[in-house]
């Protein structure tokens, strides 16, 4: 029996099947309760119904006391929450786009709601303050103890998998969503979970479509966008089956994963290196670079991005040697060949070139000689910062807490802070750890802002979030960043691997830096230059052993003042237009 007739004689009879099937649903309709299976969706919906989600204003804590005072979800807010009324800055505030409103995710990441403001610009999903102003309520907090991240590259794929927020608090990005929905940015306090998860429900139940914010997307009310079977739905909005809900049946906690799902779609759309509305790509003058001189942009396969730093810069200097280089001196992809959202020139030269091969050196030995130590031009930067996405994605103290606590403070006095111990946190707890859902009164003194008045406060990043059973899903994420500095020893228990966890914080890519001022996780840097003039301070910290907990990368960066304009040269090269 051949295969060819077997498969004959199984499939015509499938085929006889299927027609009938689709006979009867021609002549008798779908069978009752079974539509769904019937309406494909499209695949982009959920990043464009998540947009919408993402820019709501309604779910925040703020609305909800404006509906306890007889307001209606469809009706416009008397007033607005005064905290949306500016937009914080290092310097004079701005206009804040959503004034009048109440908190939603776009508050803090910002992209071109600013763009043609004097003092603003482009944004790359990221705010312009030190530290991201919230709602007033009565813990008296009127900021986060850290700034927005850019969202634009943070889901990228990664070794080990995702870790999110500066200490790696949540392990996936649904955590996270879930978090802010429910958390202190829109105005929730510990405790209020339930409570928040209840009105992010009446609001979607609630909601008629015809708000400024629906009539700029789809004007559906979200009943109908997440049932995604009705025939008035655009077919851009039509969400398929994996992200639809029966909001009028659902219960609280479907509701809320599905939001989460469409705005986890798209956030997870948020790239650099794209294209433009008109299809164009959008690139930095680095990528130009290495795009007309045929260098690799990307590891080959099974290369580290580490390896392929170095080959990088090998295969740069060979190329340098034989003179064959060439530069990028206009941007291909605008018609005047400039940037259209960055004040600086589309170049990639002679001194961006020696950024790049300062940025990717690392020191012959360690530690370094003095005569290493007097001519610079080491970076060490490919470390923690490895091309092409220019983060390792880990997590490193490189000093930032010990140098704003010690500015606060003076003296030095960061190396003598009492830090407890695992044993010490494990039995006070309420004392040391932050507030959660579950422990709405802890006191969080190592997750806050340095003050005179208090010299217990500080930020210790991911010693909050390590060995803390109120934050399972991450731990071994953390755990394995944490062994593998250990290899090919044995990895130390949880009390040893606390003390390496002090003050640190995720590493942010350098990508597009231009459109993401003030710098670091406390916004503690205006300007790259003084980023660097940091970095030559810390690593000196470092090789004297005077930076607590510093990460060991910091020794081999041999910097000189000289070596600041082509460094911050190069990393103005990997600015872009993202938008």
């Amino acid at each position: 029996m051949s295969y060819r007739w077997f498969l004959q004689r199984i499939t015509r009879p499938l085929v006889l099947s299927v027609s009938l099937a689709w006979a009867a649903l021609l002549i008798f309709g779908c069978p009752a309760g079974k539509e769904d299976d019937f309406v494909v969706g499209t695949s982009d919906a959920a990043q464009s119904v998540g947009e919408r989600l993402f820019l709501e204003t309604r779910f925040a804590q703020a609305f909800k006391a404006f509906l306890d005072s007889g307001g209606k979800v469809n009706e416009p807010l008397l007033a607005g929450d005064p905290v949306l009324d500016e937009t914080q800055t290092i310097d004079q505030p701005l206009p804040g786009p959503f004034a009048g409103l109440t908190m939603n995710c776009r508050a803090c990441h910002l992209v071109d709601e600013l763009v043609s403001t004097p003092g603003g610009g482009m944004r790359t999903y990221d705010d312009f303050a030190r530290r991201s102003p919230v709602p007033a309520r009565e813990d008296g907090k009127l900021t986060t103890s850290r700034n927005a991240p850019p969202l634009v590259n943070a889901t990228l794929d990664r070794a080990g998998g995702l870790l999110l927020h500066f200490d790696a608090e949540f392990a996936t990005l649904e955590e996270l969503i879930v978090a802010t929905f429910t958390g202190r940015n829109f105005g929730w306090l510990p405790g209020q979970k339930a409570e928040a998860i209840h009105h992010i429900a009446t609001v979607v139940r609630s909601d008629n479509g015809k708000n400024n914010l629906a009539q700029q997307f789809d004007g559906q009310p979200y009943r109908i966008l997440f049932t995604g079977t009705d025939p008035a739905i655009p077919e851009e909005f039509r969400l398929t089956s994996e992200f639809r809900v029966a909001v009028d049946s659902g219960s609280d906690q479907q509701i809320l994963d599905a939001v989460v799902k469409v705005v986890a779609a798209y956030v997870n759309s948020l790239r650099f290196s794209k294209q433009d509305d008109s299809g164009r790509p959008i690139r930095s003058p680095f990528d130009i670079f290495l795009q007309i001189n045929s260098l690799p942009a990307q590891p080959a396969t099974d290369e580290s991005p580490l390896d392929y730093s170095r080959r990088l810069l090998q295969n740069v200097q060979t190329r340098e040697q034989n003179g064959t280089l060439q530069f990028v001196t206009a941007n291909p992809n605008t018609s005047d060949g400039k940037f259209q959202f960055h004040d600086q020139d589309f170049t990639f030269g002679v001194q961006e070139l020696q950024g790049l091969k300062i940025f990717l050196t690392e020191p012959p030995t360690l530690p370094s000689s003095a005569t290493v130590l007097a001519r610079g031009s080491i970076g060490n930067c490919l470390a923690c910062h490895p091309a092409p996405n220019f983060t390792d994605f880990q997590l490193h103290n490189i000093g930032v807490t010990q140098r704003e606590y010690d500015a606060v403070h003076r003296g030095g006095q960061f190396a003598r802070l009492s830090i407890p111990t695992l044993a010490q946190r494990s039995a006070d707890p309420q004392a040391f750890l932050p507030a959660t859902e579950d422990h709405p009164h802890y006191q969080e003194p190592f997750r806050a802002i340095p003050s005179v008045d208090n010299p217990l406060l500080t930020d210790l990043g991911v010693w909050n979030i390590f060995a803390n059973p109120d934050f399972p899903a991450p731990q071994d994420k953390i755990r394995a960043i944490l062994c593998a500095e250990f290899l090919p020893q044995s990895c130390p228990d949880d009390s040893t691997l606390l003390d390496e966890t002090i003050a640190r914080f995720k590493t942010p890519s350098l990508r597009d830096l231009g459109h993401s001022a003030p710098y670091m996780h406390n916004g503690q840097f205006d300007t790259l230059d003084a980023i660097i003039v940091f970095y030559i301070g810390t690593a000196d910290q470092a090789r004297q052993g005077t930076l607590r907990n510093g990460a060991g990368a910091l020794q081999g960066i041999v910097l000189t003042s000289a070596d600041i304009p082509s460094l911050v040269a190069f990393l103005k090269a990997l600015n872009e237009d993202s938008q």
